[in-house]
């Protein structure tokens, strides 16, 4: 197990940040390897973050049991497991800042969409199916190469007409599937080792906490600032990566 402090001193803030994006703040979870990747690379901050992430999918399931859209889950699942499969195959070929950046640039796109269409008072289009097959299928894909699968599912998920709860809930259920794909695929990387396993158990209280703590936060705030919240979040998020893709070419 990991003992140094300077590790913790990164660990914790990571953990609480992926715990607030579980309960339901979509697409901070991106936030929390960066911040590991600080004090050890980042494919070890991977291995430690991924056991942990399957942790807080129980706790976050648990709390948003069966509040998801079936509809929404069934449209983008075979999309994910398919962008996976595609990040494993190609794992060793693709540049972590390429994707950074190009999910960087979509992200921040998306989020001035919005705010320009709020500004100008026009409703956004909805996506439909199409649009559910592709963002889920790259979703999945930079999920298995960065784990930054949270903004392209954001990106579908916030023009469908879903309520906080079920928006929360599809978000929730969508990644605790994505995370089980994926961890075979880890395992087969040899990323997976007891060290790593070992630390990732230390951080599960905290991230237990800190998951409850996005749920609570999620059910007492008003629809309009929680969207407005997770589009500001998409905004940061790309920004992030796009710093973090262009420091990395």
């Amino acid at each position: 197990m990991i003992v140094d402090p300077a590790f913790y001193a990164a660990a914790v803030p990571a953990t609480i940040v992926v715990g607030l994006s579980k309960g339901g703040f979509t697409g901070l979870s991106v936030l929390g390897q960066p911040i590991l990747a600080l004090v050890m690379s980042p494919i070890q901050a991977a291995a430690i973050i991924l056991p942990v992430l399957i942790v807080q999918d129980v706790v976050s399931l648990y709390a948003y049991w069966r509040r998801w859209s079936r509809k929404e889950l069934l449209r983008t699942l075979p999309g994910a497991i398919a962008g996976i499969i595609l990040g494993y195959l190609l794992a060793a070929s693709v540049s972590d800042a390429a994707v950074a950046f190009g999910i960087g640039v979509l992200s921040v796109a998306e989020a001035g969409r919005s705010f320009l269409s709020r500004r100008l008072k026009r409703a956004p289009g909805e996506s439909g199916p199409i649009a559910a097959a592709v963002w889920s299928a790259v979703s999945g894909f930079t999920s298995m190469i960065a784990n930054a699968g949270g903004p392209p599912l954001m990106i579908y998920l916030l023009r469908r007409p879903l309520p906080v709860q079920q928006f929360a809930a599809t978000a929730t259920a969508f990644f605790a599937v994505v995370n089980w794909v994926k961890l075979p695929f880890f395992l087969a990387l040899g990323q997976v080792s007891f060290q790593n396993l070992a630390t990732s158990a230390v951080l599960i209280p905290i991230a237990v906490l800190s998951t409850m703590a996005g749920v609570w936060l999620v059910r007492r705030v008003s629809p309009e600032r929680f969207f407005g919240l997770v589009y500001a979040i998409l905004a940061v998020v790309g920004v992030k990566l796009i710093y973090d893709g262009v420091t990395h070419f």
